[in-house]
């Protein structure tokens, strides 16, 4: 069978599969369950072109790492046969822990438990599999290789993960201010002490990489009306699997029953590989033939909140810099449970806050260096003369209260 395929890829171009065990990978139901889970959730809700997938992404940072290996190699930076193909594995498994809707219901269906670790007992599974194939790239995503700017590639403030979600979401989004100069930061990275850095030329570039992260976080992926959407499906799966644990029938394909039926936290997911199995036959469509389904539920919670879901008659969110206090919630509380007719326990639903944090960049964690041409590492924040790069290093936070919108317009300001 002819192995080497071309992906034509909207973002790229033609992104070639570089061997046969690659090949293989990518066509592993694990990885092809990825075609199925949108890389930004709830996000088509308010931009509707975001409808790509996690193998787009995965795809897509593969490519970049193998442009960032020949890149490297340019440099006289040695790199074998089996470190390249044991990254790039790496990166194109580095998301196959991903349930659906990508971050939205982590930690909903399985209490306590992230995506990295289901992502790093997936490719354990797949070593299995492969014969022991995978072990250089687990112990390269894992950061125990000696050589740690393959770990950087893969997971790192400026890796291709990173680098592909920014270009990729900003293109399907249509928010051009997430573009970034992915090409001329890989045409800048280098190997120094055995890490990853960036050659001085490419400064601008990363600065503005780092922008346009901050940007894209309060444009997309905190935007209010994504994260009420998301909040909404999170309550709407919190309520069927508390109908399901009080012996409720609700309509689920096999998979999602498993985990409405099942209360299924990190202690007994970790001793029972059977879960494991089960959430590798869930993704996106699971969630949304339910959600269907439950529009028609005899329970009116569920029936109201997949019902306003379904015809995007969302909660409305409120941003601002401030806490809400006790009484505010209060007052919403008792408008939201006055005009649904809802008891306390109930309003829970309807009715909730958060806290939003952002940073587009931590210089105390795996920190972005700068190599200048005297041989010099520095920090970014160091090299930078962009006065306001340290401010992105700042944790931001934004407070938001959601409720429904019959109760009023616009219950607060600012």
């Amino acid at each position: 069978m002819n192995k080497k395929k071309i992906i034509n890829d909207p973002v790229y171009g033609f992104v070639s599969i570089p061997s046969a065990f690659i090949f293989d990978l990518i066509q592993h139901p694990f990885i092809q369950r990825l075609r199925f889970i949108k890389q930004v959730s709830m996000t088509h809700l308010v931009y509707p072109g975001a409808l790509h997938t996690r193998f787009q992404h995965v795809i897509g940072a593969m490519h970049l790492t193998c442009l960032a290996v020949d890149t490297l190699r340019s440099k006289d930076v040695e790199i074998s046969q089996e470190e390249e193909e044991a990254v790039l594995a790496a990166i194109l498994l580095h998301d196959i822990g991903h349930g659906p809707f990508s971050h939205s219901l982590e930690h909903t269906l399985i209490e306590g438990v992230s995506h990295e670790m289901i992502s790093s007992l997936l490719m354990d599974r797949l070593n299995e599999e492969f014969g022991g194939r995978l072990s250089l790239a687990i112990t390269i995503f894992n950061d125990r290789y000696p050589r740690k700017f393959f770990h950087q590639l893969v997971s790192s403030q400026l890796d291709t993960d990173r680098m592909d979600y920014l270009n990729r979401d900003s293109f399907f989004t249509g928010v051009s201010e997430g573009v970034i100069s992915f090409d001329r930061i890989i045409k800048m990275l280098n190997v120094e002490q055995g890490e990853l850095v960036v050659e001085a030329k490419g400064i601008y570039s990363v600065e503005k990489f780092l922008i346009a992260r901050r940007l894209m976080y309060w444009q997309v992926y905190l935007h209010k009306t994504v994260i009420g959407a998301e909040q909404m499906l999170i309550k709407i799966l919190y309520r069927a699997k508390e109908l399901s644990g009080q012996g409720h029938p609700l309509f689920a394909t096999s998979a999602l029953r498993h985990f409405l039926v099942n209360k299924i936290d990190i202690h007994n997911f970790l001793e029972d590989r059977a879960h494991l199995m089960w959430f590798t036959r869930l993704d996106d469509t699971d969630i949304m033939s339910a959600l269907k389904e439950w529009v028609y539920a005899e329970d009116k919670i569920l029936r109201t909140l997949c019902r306003k879901l379904m015809n995007r008659d969302l909660l409305r969110t409120e941003l601002r810099n401030r806490p809400f206090t006790e009484a505010e919630v209060a007052t919403v509380r008792g408008k939201v449970k006055e005009h649904f007719r809802l008891n306390d326990s109930e309003v829970d639903y309807f009715v909730y806050t958060q806290v939003i944090q952002n940073s587009a960049y931590d210089a105390k964690k795996n920190n972005i260096k700068i190599v200048n041409k005297l041989g010099e590492i520095q920090d970014i924040t160091e090299a930078s003369d962009l006065s306001n790069l340290e401010a992105l290093a700042k944790r931001v936070e934004k407070f938001a209260i959601s409720y429904p919108k019959e109760v009023g317009f616009p219950l607060y300001e600012g």
